[in-house]
Order: C-alpha cells, then structure tokens, then sequence
C-alpha cells in the first residue's frame, strides 16, 4: 500500500469538525431551531477540556452532554466551544475542544458524526511496544427509518424533565445493535 503523505483521514476529521463548528456557531448565533438538539461526547481527559473537579472525578474518561432546553452562554470559537449547563441543580461552565470530542448526535434528524480522538498515551502504553493502527476517517451515520412508537420513546427518554439539571447518557442506547 501507498504512503498517505497527505493525510487524508486526517482532513476528513477536520472537514466533519467543521461541520459540528458551524451548526454550534449558528444556535449560539439563533438558538435551536425546531426539535433540533445535540448529544455531545467528549473525552473528559483531552487537552484543552475545562470541567470541575466534581465532573471529572464522576466522568474521569467520557462524558455526554446534551444540548437541549437548558444550557446558557453558549460560545463557539475555531478550536471549542464553551457552555454552561446544570447537573443536579448545580450551574457548571464547561470548556471543550473540539478535539476532545468523540461524537455528535442530533437525533431530531438521525445525524451522527464520530470522530477518532488522539490522547496522550499513558505511562504504560510507552512501555508496551505497539504496531501503529490505521486510523479510519469520520463516519457520517446515514439515517434509519425508525417505527414512530420506536422514535417517540426514544425522544422521551433523550428529554430531560423540566426543572432538573442535565442528564448524561450514553449514545450506544441510540445506536442500532
């Protein structure tokens, strides 16, 4: 096999990262339209991640954030984005890169971006000699027709209750198996 000297799988992440940029740049700019919202995940450890020590010790690997009904000061710059978000009624500001993150979902519409994150290898690791690994690009999900009994649920538990502070969940509950 060739040589990548361009990298393509590179530029791939980088033009799908794009895309989560500036569909977040615009709901910062207009809020959300429609039924629109966002399941977020990110690496909780990645450079440039800024959370509370109390998030970190509860998620020290991964976290999913959801941007639906209550987050606030929403900010997007070239490389993250910023939100303020409540988890059990306590307001914590969040600081993500948008290196750290590892999945976009918007399930109003079945759209899902997973992104392959480079974190700092762990003292172990550089003990352990390794192969390196191919890394395949950003897969775009296509959408599935869904029952709508299958959608409704589905919606209803993604919502959180009016009131309480935001729930992290996990995206494989979404996935197909």
């Amino acid at each position: 096999m060739a040589d990548d000297h361009i990298r393509y799988d590179i530029l791939a992440q980088e033009a799908l990262r794009g895309v989560m940029r500036k569909v977040l740049a615009e709901v910062s700019r207009t809020g959300l339209p429609g039924n629109h919202h966002f399941f977020i995940t990110f690496l909780t450890g990645a450079p440039g991640v800024r959370i509370s020590s109390r998030l970190r010790e509860r998620y020290p690997e991964q976290m999913t954030i959801v941007i639906q009904f209550q987050y606030w000061d929403l900010k997007v710059s070239d490389t993250g984005f910023e939100v303020g978000l409540s988890f059990s009624d306590i307001p914590e500001k969040l600081e993500i890169p948008f290196s750290a993150v590892r999945g976009f979902y918007d399930p109003s519409v079945n759209f899902e971006l997973e992104f392959d994150v480079r974190t700092e290898p762990s003292e172990a690791a550089l003990q352990e000699p390794q192969e390196p690994a191919a890394q395949p690009p950003a897969e775009v999900k296509p959408a599935t027709k869904k029952k709508p009994a299958e959608a409704k649920k589905e919606a209803a538990a993604a919502e959180p209750a009016a009131g309480k502070g935001a729930e992290v969940v996990s995206l494989d509950a979404f996935r197909k198996k």
